[in-house]
């Protein structure tokens, strides 16, 4: 391992009795001044753990969404019920609501007796599947990533959003690992830093030279020169390649298609909704205006001012370089190599 690598994190696990049932998971809104595990017991402490974001992040909200089906079953609950609220926790990223369903399948088709086993069985299954499919997107990814790549991210995608070491950071761990890269430029991303404050953390664990930059510092940054591969993840992707993200993914689209440099996404299969046909279909999660109004509980702007916090903003498929998953590269990105990307044979061309 490179200096300062720490080995892999474990951000969220199933306590079985006597402690148990329940969920421990590293509540990333403490990080990086302390890294604190929360024992979470109902499914309602496994909601507020996802709006409040202990736990975030795509794939890790599909994770989470199946264990909290998992600790619904285990505590004799009304599971379905439980399904419905855990699923519409977060609306936009489309693994949430996938991971709750995949285990309230497991648990209806299973034989009673065995329904609580059957639901915990199918969320470790999602681990399992999500750590294969980051090392299968980090073998794709890294063959796009140039030699001393100064590498620019938003947001947060390591393996504090995955059962693995993640999805677009985890291709920049492979690259430093492999030796090729010069330098990763870090987006703070307003309003909540989960740039500034989980990402440096993660880079600062691998040893990857790094450096936090203000989110409207990165044009001035390609101007110079100083960027050659933004790699960003995506919490839902649509049937045409549009990719909902973090706020502040888009103006990044548009400014490394302004400066030449490639503009890439990397998400896993589970990502991709095809019942989505285009970004005007994906619903964009709006946070609660203190996040925009204050900074760490502390008033940044008049008390009557209004705030708009949308939590993702939709970057168009003509902007993306490439979108990789565990499946394929596709690229260019339109609707027939999203497919392929999920794991979904292209429909054929019609007859003339």
């Amino acid at each position: 391992m490179p200096d300062g690598d720490q080995g892999p994190l474990v951000v969220a696990e199933w306590v079985p009795p006597p402690v148990g049932p329940a969920l421990r998971v590293l509540d990333q809104t403490q990080l990086p001044q302390a890294e604190r595990y929360l024992m979470v017991r109902s499914v309602a402490e496994v909601v507020d753990a996802i709006r409040r974001l202990v736990v975030r992040g795509a794939p890790l909200l599909g994770i989470v969404g199946a264990y909290g089906v998992a600790l619904a079953a285990a505590r004799g609950e009304d599971v379905p019920a439980a399904a419905r609220v855990l699923s519409t926790a977060r609306p936009t990223a489309v693994n949430l609501a996938r991971g709750v369903e995949v285990a309230r399948g497991a648990w209806s088709q299973a034989v009673p007796a065995h329904r609580a086993a059957a639901a915990l069985s199918q969320a470790r299954r999602l681990v399992a599947d999500d750590r294969a499919a980051s090392r299968a997107m980090t073998a794709r990814g890294l063959s796009l990533v140039p030699a001393d790549a100064r590498i620019l991210t938003h947001c947060n995608t390591g393996a504090l959003v995955s059962g693995g070491e993640g999805t677009a950071l985890a291709v920049v761990l492979a690259a430093h690992r492999a030796g090729r890269v010069g330098h990763l430029w870090v987006d703070e991303t307003r309003p909540l830093l989960q740039g500034a404050r989980l990402t440096a953390w993660e880079a600062g664990r691998a040893g990857v030279p790094h450096s936090v930059l203000v989110d409207g510092a990165a044009g001035s940054l390609m101007a110079r020169g100083l960027v050659d591969l933004v790699v960003v993840g995506a919490d839902r992707v649509a049937a045409d390649g549009s990719v909902a993200n973090k706020v502040g993914t888009y103006p990044l689209a548009v400014l490394a298609a302004y400066h030449g440099v490639p503009f890439v996404v990397v998400a896993p299969a589970s990502t991709i909704d095809l019942d989505c046909a285009d970004g005007a279909g994906i619903e964009v999660e709006q946070r609660a205006p203190a996040e925009v109004t204050e900074c760490a509980g502390r008033p940044v702007a008049p008390p009557a001012s209004p705030a708009y916090n949308p939590a993702f903003d939709v970057t168009p498929p003509g902007l993306v370089t490439a979108l990789v998953t565990e499946h394929d590269v596709a690229r260019p990105v339109d609707r027939r190599s999203v497919r392929r990307a999920a794991g979904v044979a292209p429909v054929p061309d019609r007859a003339g």
